[in-house]
C-alpha cells in the first residue's frame, strides 16, 4: 500500500514508515518532508463504478502536518482529472458533505468541514464519494470505513500536537 500511495502523493518525497500492523482497509504512515515530520493515513474503495471505465489509483488520504498546523486535511485522488468547477458529494451513512475539486484532487472547504469528515468516518460504516470527469463520467466509490479509527488513533499518536 505504501509503495503505490506515493504514486498517488508526490509530495511525499521519500518511502513513508507504515505505523500499523494488519491494516485491514486502511494504512497510516509517517514521513519526513522538508519542513518536518507528516502523518497520514490512505484508504482505497471496495468498489468502483462504473467499471468499464479506465482510471488511476483512487486514494482517499486524512493528513497532519505539525509543522503547518494542519491537522485531518481530507484528499481523494480520483484517477482522473475532475470536471473544471465541480463538486464531490461525500455520503458517510447519512451524512452528507460537499468538497471542490483541483485536478485530479477534491478537497473539503475548510478545516471545521475537515474536522466533521473525519469525525463522521470515525463514527461511521460506509462511505460512498460521488464525482465527474473531465469527460462527463460520473463515477461512484464505495469505502468501506473498517479500520479507519484505528489508523487515525495511529497518526494522532505519531504526530501529537
Amino acid at each position: 500500500m505504501a509503495t503505490a500511495l506515493l504514486a498517488a502523493a508526490p509530495a511525499l518525497a521519500q518511502q513513508p514508515k507504515a505505523l500499523i500492523k494488519n491494516p485491514q482497509h486502511w494504512g497510516a504512515f509517517v514521513v519526513t518532508e522538508k519542513g518536518g515530520i507528516a502523518c497520514y493515513m490512505a484508504g482505497q474503495p471496495i468498489d468502483t463504478r462504473p467499471k468499464n471505465v479506465r482510471r488511476g489509483k483512487v486514494w482517499l488520504l486524512v493528513t497532519h502536518r505539525p509543522y503547518r498546523k494542519v491537522r485531518d486535511e481530507v484528499s481523494i485522488y480520483t484517477g482522473y482529472p475532475y470536471r473544471k468547477d465541480s463538486k464531490v458529494s461525500v455520503q458517510i451513512d447519512t451524512k452528507k458533505f460537499e468538497m471542490f475539486t483541483d485536478k485530479e484532487t477534491a478537497w473539503a472547504a475548510d478545516a471545521t468541514t475537515d474536522a466533521a469528515l473525519v469525525k463522521a468516518m470515525r463514527d461511521g460504516i460506509k462511505m460512498v464519494v460521488r464525482g465527474t470527469s473531465s469527460r462527463g463520467t460520473n463515477t461512484t466509490d464505495s469505502y468501506t470505513l473498517r479500520g479507519f479509527t484505528k489508523a487515525h488513533e495511529a497518526i494522532n499518536k505519531a504526530c501529537a500536537k
